[in-house]
């Protein structure tokens, strides 16, 4: 998988793309790591449409973000979900804990 950081004011983004799944968990990890230590950042965006697949632990990763954006006080949002990556994450019900746009 590979990951883009980028930010908008006070939003950063991450777009992904290629497969989400237990491999990428470092370079995620990562990732999230350097956008809680910005300041003036409000919200994490999480650009999905350029994946292809997700697998379970890519959905524990996505809810491990969820945790630690709220304790940072950071919304989070998932963008962008298409065909596989939508299902996964509708079977998984996770339109009860993001926005997803």
């Amino acid at each position: 998988m590979q990951i883009a950081t980028r930010t908008d004011g006070q939003r950063a983004i991450l777009r992904l793309s290629g497969r989400f799944e237990f491999s990428a968990h470092r370079e995620f990890r990562e990732a999230v790591d350097q956008v809680l230590r910005q300041g003036g950042i409000d919200e994490l965006v999480v650009d999905l449409m350029g994946l292809d697949y997700v697998d379970s632990s890519a959905l524990g990763m996505l809810l491990m973000l969820r945790e630690r954006a709220m304790g940072a006080k950071l919304g989070v949002v998932l963008a962008k979900p298409r065909g596989m990556v939508r299902q996964a994450l509708d079977i998984a019900h996770f339109e009860k804990l993001f926005t997803i746009t």
